[in-house]
């Protein structure tokens, strides 16, 4: 059988190596002890060999993870019971626990698949869906993800509140819910899981979902931040059309 070597993982700058044969925790009181948020799970994540292979877990009962390659050009949902299998030699994972939102990254030896390919688009317009988004509809989306995009060193952001993510854009709170609606549900309507809580329901969580999204596969990134301003300097502006 073939023998791969631990992955390691980094959070904050600081790397973290696993022991061979060790189950490796992440949450509140694990291994690696992210946070004392009282939202997030004492052991939410954990590390783990079987069958020859290392394993991300979501040992959680309410939080899911999103999980991306080093490209963004694959994506995984990690929901409470699930595991997926290490097989590229970078793993990007982000997930929220209250209004604040973590990503580490997990290195291996092991590269099962080729992703070499680097995503390249301006503004952040290349992804792994053709989503097409109005200036309105990435002005909010950044809003949203500007704590998390702005860190001088990934590991922890925090995502505002809708009526701070509004007053941020100068945006009414009608506007605001009424926009962010439209972009749950075009994302919804191309596959995209976890913004929407049933038929008919828009997910409670759907703004921390919505910047995971986001970001892990570069449909906004730092380059779309002037969005922010720009946007205030001309919030005296005609009003945006309905279907934006």
């Amino acid at each position: 059988m073939r023998i791969v070597k631990p992955p390691t993982v980094e959070f904050c700058g600081e790397e973290y190596a696993i022991a061979d044969g060790a189950e490796f925790g992440i949450g509140r009181e694990a291994d690696l002890s992210l946070d004392d948020n009282p939202y997030l799970h004492r052991r939410f994540l954990t590390i783990t060999n079987d069958f020859g292979m290392w394993w991300l877990n979501n040992v959680g009962t309410l939080l899911t993870a999103t999980v991306t390659d080093a490209s963004g050009t694959m994506q995984a949902w990690l929901a409470p019971g699930a595991k997926l299998p290490i097989v590229f030699q970078t793993l990007h994972v982000m997930f929220s626990a209250g209004a604040t939102t973590y990503d580490f990254t997990i290195s291996s030896d092991a590269d099962y698949f080729n992703t070499s390919v680097v995503v390249e688009g301006s503004g952040g317009s290349t992804t792994v869906l053709p989503v097409t988004l109005t200036t309105s509809q990435r002005q909010l989306i950044v809003a949203l993800a500007e704590g998390v995009l702005t860190q001088t060193v990934p590991g922890r952001g925090t995502i505002p509140s809708s009526a701070e993510a509004a007053q941020r854009l100068g945006w009414s709170m009608t506007t605001f819910n009424r926009k962010l609606d439209n972009v749950c549900d075009k994302l919804d309507k191309l596959g995209v899981a976890g913004l929407r809580g049933g038929r008919g329901k828009l997910a409670t969580n759907r703004r921390a979902r919505l910047v995971e999204y986001a970001v892990t596969t570069r449909l906004v990134g730092v380059e779309d931040l002037p969005l922010l301003d720009a946007n205030l300097d001309e919030s005296a502006g005609p009003a945006d059309s309905v279907d934006d």
